[in-house]
């Protein structure tokens, strides 16, 4: 038989606060108040006075149900585990499908990939100098690239993030892939995981594939495309990541997500889409730093929020509209090179906080991914770290573990509030777009990338074997990945060289041609980025035709 839960007598539990604060401040005088990464005050103990009970309907409900504090699902990883995503980038095709197999193999459910720079920047692999091929992610400039990066993949079954930003060839090469292969593209899922051009423009300086207003265009086609012909397709991952990872505060990569994804939310509706068509196919993408309690509480209060605008902005009937479904990534940010093991425990420590969080996908990061491309090595203990957390630790058995604690609910209600002021502020300045043309997230986000730095310098911040705890160490038994094989990259190249001239050019330059028509009108731009791809135009192609026609983004220095 279940017993009652207890409950506090206000009147009794202050007067025992009153000599416990006495008896705290006698033995710890004068100390230094305490502030988390989002400047909200953390008291030594939180009580029944810190949380107001009788809301607990209002603000904390059950999973499944709104205001969705504690998770977006009835089971959540009781019934369905997160999925378990490794980002992989890495040499040729062939090198890529080689590391991709064996991550499967090890525990992974769902591919990841990640492209080379050169693809990030809009180019081709025969355009930019050899030694920069690879270094970072998977030279695929074309349709046959992707099929080899793919091979062995069931597309109709497993779900794939592209880090794909627009105009979203890697989707259109995967989507000729499927086509080939005989694979429905209504069956195919996954995400466009770098659809999010604002996120890019604040904090990617190298990602000015096409100026803001076409980007805009093009996203808003995108989605609308993706409803249409690959209804399982998440066309629109909105980035807190990139921002935090930039400087922001975790609260202030929660606002700016949110303002960004109601911006795209309105350009959608604008452009003749009805919410419930397109906003359960909105996902977020976010950073996890090392400040526990913090990050369980940014991504609690999020869900409550997305939840609520959803509803009362943009009157989403349908209950998977409200779901605030996101991917998170330990924070690369927090790793050191100094004394690379510690990562371990460092990403270890940020997994859990997603767990508990409520996440929906998991990437943790190898623990040598600040020397180099992650080994092999590294790579597989990330993946295990997973296993462990899910299969030895028992970290699904509960739902929302923390929910109830008068602390995660105290600072839950903190973070909202924080969040919220960022937001309006945000509306104060036009909405996401506006903001970020004049500068004002961008300078935001360096002040609050300073103030963090400042501490660490001053040491208020420790961080293990930086600041303190520091060894001495041989660098040169730090591991590395080496560089891809310049023979066989060079190869990749020549088998490059080959492929564009055995090719049809006339139907390559029919498709651009296409292209470039539907960019100057009002034809759907990624339906003709998915026709060049078919007709075998190549990557940088696609983009260099439209940043012909949409204009090249320029970067905005922000002083």
């Amino acid at each position: 038989m279940n017993k009652p839960l207890p409950t506090a007598n206000p009147a009794s539990t202050a007067e025992a606060h009153v000599r416990w604060s006495a008896e705290y401040a006698a033995q710890l005088p004068g100390e230094r108040e305490v502030r988390n990464r989002s400047g909200i005050a953390v008291k030594p103990l939180y009580t029944p006075l810190d949380v107001d009970a009788s809301r607990y309907d209002a603000d904390l409900g059950f999973p499944g149900e709104p205001p969705y504090t504690r998770g977006i699902y009835a089971t959540m990883h009781r019934g369905r585990t997160w999925t378990q995503r490794q980002l992989i980038g890495l040499g040729t095709p062939r090198d890529y499908n080689a590391r991709l197999l064996d991550i499967l193999d090890k525990g992974a459910t769902a591919v990841s990939l990640i492209p080379c720079n050169s693809v990030y920047r809009g180019f081709d692999m025969d355009q930019v100098y050899p030694e920069l091929l690879g270094t970072c992610g998977v030279v695929a400039n074309t349709a046959d690239h992707m099929d080899a990066c793919l091979a062995g993949v069931d597309l109709a079954k497993t779900s794939c993030s592209l880090n794909d930003p627009l105009p979203f060839t890697l989707l259109a090469f995967m989507l000729a892939t499927a086509k080939r292969r005989g694979v429905d593209w209504r069956l195919v899922s996954g995400t466009s995981n770098q659809s999010d051009y604002i996120s890019h423009y604040v904090a990617n300086h190298m990602f000015f594939r096409l100026a803001l207003p076409g980007s805009r265009r093009v996203l808003v086609d995108h989605v609308a495309w993706c409803n249409a012909h690959a209804p399982k397709w998440n066309p629109v991952s909105v980035v807190g990541q990139h921002m935090q990872q930039a400087g922001a505060t975790p609260a202030e990569a929660m606002a700016f997500t949110l303002s960004t994804a109601i911006q795209y939310a309105g350009d959608c509706v604008a452009a003749g889409l009805a919410p419930d068509a397109f906003l359960p196919r909105f996902t977020f993408f976010f950073d996890i730093s090392l400040s526990f309690f913090e990050e369980v509480a940014k991504f609690r209060a999020g869900r409550r929020i997305w939840q609520r605008v959803v509803r009362e902005r943009f009157g989403a009937r349908d209950p998977r509209s409200w779901r605030f479904k996101f991917h998170a990534q330990t924070s690369g940010v927090d790793l050191t090179r100094q004394q690379p093991l510690n990562n371990i425990a460092r990403v270890t420590a940020q997994a859990i906080a997603g767990i508990f969080g409520g996440l929906q996908s998991l990437h943790t990061d190898a623990y040598d991914e600040v020397l180099s491309c992650p080994t092999q090595f590294g790579a597989r203990i990330a993946v295990a770290t997973q296993n462990i957390l899910r299969e030895e630790a028992h970290l699904t058995d509960v739902i929302d573990p923390l929910g109830g604690s008068y602390y995660v609910e105290s600072l839950t209600d903190a973070m909202e509030a924080r969040i919220a002021e960022v937001m309006d502020e945000v509306d104060a300045q036009g909405g996401m777009f506006a903001a970020v043309q004049s500068g004002w997230v961008q300078r935001r986000i360096g002040e609050s990338a300073r103030a963090f730095q400042a501490r660490v310098e001053s040491g208020e911040q420790t961080v293990v074997g930086v600041n303190k705890y520091a060894v001495e160490e041989d660098e040169s038994a730090r591991p590395a990945l080496p560089r891809p094989d310049p023979a066989l990259m060079q190869a990749h190249r020549d088998d490059f060289a080959r492929w564009k001239e055995q090719r049809s050019q006339a139907d390559a330059d029919r498709a651009l041609s296409a292209l470039a028509r539907a960019a100057q009108g009002s034809g759907n731009t990624f339906g003709a980025v998915v026709d060049a791809a078919a007709a075998g135009c190549t990557h940088g192609e696609i983009c260099a035709t439209l940043r012909r026609e949409l204009g090249f983004g320029q970067p905005l220095v922000v002083v």
